[in-house]
């Protein structure tokens, strides 16, 4: 008998030890190249939720596809296959339609404008929408202004997208925005665009300057026009029920460890994007750096905003308007 309870002694203090290591490992999956700033950021994320959780939460960053594209990763969110994910405000929209405000063509003054938003209960009430789809919001990161690339001519006013064949997001103001400026919008996984501008599929496509060079388009494509057409915040997500499962202080350094990343992303891509330009530069890429937007404002922003103020009304815009 005493060897018995001797022995279940034992086994209660080694099941107490090993809850109070227990690990939890995490699966983090975006679409972007491996150097994008938004993995240096993923990376930067796993180490401090190390530190914040001392070692009970790890996670493995999976970049550039290697768990499907936009479309997939979100599912395996949604399902619980994949615990985190990132990718554009775009593809969230389908999800949360009233995200798509984000999106509206030159709604944002500049970068600090839309931090504002995103960082203030505007970003956090949107987020919260995608909860209906099982997927905690934690936090927005950063893909920025969007301009465009082509391989045709040179874009400097709204007529010169005539007819051209580019690739978007699946979005739809950025759908809207570029049939009223004439071009032919084709929305195309983010996985399947280099080899899609590489043979010809589609001429041009629309991108921030970080994305462009991390993504290598500058070597298939020869007009790069800063449009700044559209602000693009990407979103970092995870499963809601895995979310809800981890005790309070885990949530804690999640929701933590995903915004201070987010902070880091940013000053990166502040200073990375002056230093891409100038490589794109140098590798021959003609950048039309003098683009009047003003025309294309004025054909594209009344309309498209209209039809999200149709459908949601026009708090949202309003208070986004108001933010100084």
């Amino acid at each position: 008998m005493k060897t018995r309870f001797a022995f279940l002694i034992a086994a209660a203090m080694l099941m107490t030890v090993g809850a109070v290591h227990a690990q939890t490992n995490l699966r983090f999956a975006d679409t972007l190249a491996v150097n994008d700033t938004h993995n240096e950021a993923a990376r930067r994320m796993a180490e401090l939720l190390r530190e914040k959780t001392g070692g009970k939460l790890t996670m493995a960053v999976h970049p550039a596809g290697e768990l499907g594209n936009d479309g997939a990763i979100l599912e395996g969110v949604r399902l619980g296959s994949i615990d985190i994910a990132l990718t554009g405000n775009p593809f969230f929209t389908q999800f949360a339609p009233r995200l798509n405000v984000m999106d509206l063509p030159y709604l944002f003054r500049d970068a600090n404008h839309a931090h504002k938003v995103m960082d203030g209960p505007i970003g956090t009430e949107l987020l919260k929408d995608l909860e209906r789809s099982r997927m905690k919001g934690l936090a927005y990161w950063e893909i920025g202004f969007r301009h465009v690339t082509n391989s045709k001519l040179p874009i400097r006013t709204p007529a010169d997208l005539s007819g051209l064949k580019i690739r978007t997001t699946p979005n739809k103001a950025h759908l809207q925005a570029f049939k009223l400026w004439g071009a032919n919008p084709v929305p195309m996984a983010f996985t399947e665009l280099y080899l899609a501008l590489q043979t010809g599929t589609v001429d041009a496509q629309e991108n921030p300057i970080n994305n462009i060079y991390a993504n290598r388009m500058y070597e298939v494509q020869k007009y790069l026009s800063l449009t700044g057409h559209a602000y693009t915040a990407s979103i970092v997500a995870m499963n809601l029920g895995k979310f809800n499962a981890l005790p309070p202080e885990q949530q804690k350094a999640v929701l933590e460890a995903a915004r201070e990343a987010g902070l880091f992303q940013r000053e990166l891509n502040a200073k990375q994007e002056g230093e891409n330009l100038a490589k794109m530069k140098a590798a021959g890429v003609q950048v039309i750096d003098k683009v009047d937007t003003e025309p294309f404002r004025k054909i594209a922003y009344e309309p498209v905003t209209k039809a999200y103020t149709d459908q949601f009304g026009h708090d949202i815009v309003d208070r986004i308007l108001q933010v100084k």
